[in-house]
């Protein structure tokens, strides 16, 4: 069995600097897939952008709803159907994948919740399905402690050399062109995964393995 790659961008349309990043590191890198924040400021010009890439396949990234309690499994379901059609409306299809800001989906109960959504939706859950989650192109090891090692171009080609083995993984990043307007534990970080992520490097490394860059777009269901 070959070996395939998802490389999905969280946070899109949180800002335009991140709308921006993720759209060049499809383009010009390794990114073939995004996760959506429907609830986000820049949703919209989120989604509008991605219509202009067609090869990029969306599914939607679960933001929590500020002081509510989604463990109730009525909750929960009625905020998840409302972001659904929140994202039907702003895509215009269904999600390639689903997920969440913060990985809250592998909480508790929720996360027979959206392994339930994601077999009705017949679309890969992370950490739900047969996808190997790969999360350590990440700059933050250490709660609040940023290690920019972890983002360079030589961290992630030995990811990709003894990570992403026979079968399908997926590789989550978080690139952003700026940083206005940008209010996150995870900021300054982005620029580098943008640059590292854009690196003809890392591409001709993917063909030297063998690795096929794919996106979620029908590529298993969950």
């Amino acid at each position: 069995m070959a070996s395939v790659l998802v490389v999905n961008a969280d946070d899109f349309g949180l800002t335009d600097g991140v709308n921006a990043g993720i759209i060049r590191a499809c383009r010009e890198g390794i990114v073939t897939s995004a996760s959506l924040m429907v609830q986000a400021p820049r949703a919209a010009a989120a989604a509008a952008l991605a219509k202009e890439c067609p090869d990029l396949s969306l599914g939607l990234h679960y933001d929590e709803p500020a002081h509510t309690h989604i463990d109730d499994p009525t909750t929960l379901t009625t905020d998840l159907e409302h972001q659904l059609e929140q994202f039907a409306a702003l895509v215009g299809r269904p999600p390639t994948h689903l997920d969440s800001h913060h990985h809250v989906h592998l909480e508790g109960r929720r996360a027979s919740a959206f392994a339930e959504l994601g077999r009705r939706l017949g679309v890969p859950v992370r950490g739900c399905s047969p996808i190997r989650y790969i999360g350590g192109f990440y700059g933050q090891w250490e709660w609040g402690v940023t290690d920019l090692s972890h983002l360079s171009v030589d961290d992630l080609l030995h990811l990709l050399r003894e990570e992403v083995v026979e079968g399908c993984s997926e590789i989550a990043c978080h690139p952003a062109a700026s940083l206005e307007g940008l209010e996150s534990s995870y900021r300054d970080e982005r620029p580098f995964e943008l640059q590292t992520l854009t690196q003809p490097r890392v591409r001709t490394a993917l063909v030297e393995l063998g690795i096929e860059l794919r996106s979620f777009d029908g590529i298993l269901t969950a």
